[in-house]
Formats: structure tokens, C-alpha cells, sequence
């Protein structure tokens, strides 16, 4: 709070926190508004250069983190185990890219398609994820999961992994 009262922005330049929805019985929505221009956001969300820092929701490096940026490329993160090794992998293949506006990507394994639009607004980025699952079932497992918290932590570890980017090109 600052001496006025009012929430002040976080040290990370973390301008506002992740919203979870579910407009539809499908639909998973998650929105989150970042202090960066788009095309910072969406290149840190296509190189695997900077996914390896911020994907993990603890925070740790990726163990792995491959992306083949194209139409039928596919991409594969690995979280670090406590014990070093090779933890949680999630991968998927892109369907749709159109930089910096949008990418669209299903997992093999996973229950639907997670859309996310990049959205400018001024100097700052609103990115909307819509995740839609193929049934409410399915919708329903994945929030059981935690994936609006554990996305909601990623989306802040982007938040402050975003002036990294920013500062190098300075």
C-alpha cells in the first residue's frame, strides 16, 4: 500500500493478477494483464530461451524445454524434480501462429485447446487464455487439478521474468 491507501504495483511490474473463469461449460478463461509491450510477451511465451525461466509454477528452471515455433511443431516442457532429475512434462503441437497476436496449441494427452490472444492496451499486454475442453467433465478435472492457481503462479513468474528481457535489450 502506498501512503494514500491504495494497492501500489508490485517490484515485478506485476500490474494486475490472473482472472479464472469458466463462461461456458467447456471454457476455462484465464486473463492477466502484464507491464510489457506484446511482443515482449508473446516472444517470451515462443522461445524456449526464456520459457525454461518462468513456466515452472515453483519457479525452478525447466529441466527441459523444447519448441519447435511452427504449425505442427510441438513443444515439450519438463519440470526439475526435487531430486534434480526430470519431473512433469507437459507438450503439445501449435495449430495456429500469427506473432504477435496469438497461438493456438492441443496436447496429446490433454483434455483441449488452449487459445491465447495477446492483447495490446497502450504500453501494456492483456493475454486471455481460453482452454476449451471437449467435455464439462473434462472441464471439471482440470480445475480439480489446480490448473487456474498453477497458471495464475506461472502467469506472476512471467511477470517477473518479463524485465529480465526488457533490461537486456536496454
Amino acid at each position: 500500500m502506498d501512503r494514500n491507501g491504495d494497492a501500489t504495483t508490485a517490484p515485478v511490474n506485476n500490474v494486475a493478477g490472473a482472472s479464472i473463469t469458466t463462461p461456458g461449460d467447456r471454457q476455462i478463461v484465464i486473463t492477466r494483464l502484464f507491464d510489457a509491450p506484446r511482443a515482449l510477451v508473446f516472444e517470451a511465451w515462443t522461445k524456449a530461451e526464456h520459457v525454461t525461466h518462468w513456466w515452472d509454477p515453483s519457479g525452478a528452471p525447466l529441466a527441459v524445454c523444447e519448441i519447435d515455433l511452427r504449425p505442427n511443431g510441438a513443444f515439450r516442457f519438463v519440470n526439475r524434480a526435487p531430486d534434480g532429475g526430470e519431473g512433469h512434462s507437459f507438450g503439445g503441437v501449435y495449430r495456429e501462429i500469427a506473432p504477435p497476436e496469438k497461438l493456438v496449441f492441443g496436447s496429446p494427452s490433454g483434455p483441449g485447446v488452449s487459445t491465447l490472444i495477446f492483447t495490446e492496451e497502450g504500453k501494456k499486454t492483456r493475454l486471455t487464455i481460453t482452454i476449451e475442453c471437449a467435455t464439462r467433465e473434462d472441464r471439471d478435472v482440470l480445475l480439480q487439478m489446480g490448473v487456474g492457481a498453477g497458471t495464475a503462479q506461472t502467469l506472476n513468474n512471467l511477470a517477473a521474468y518479463l524485465p529480465t528481457i526488457a533490461a537486456s535489450r536496454a
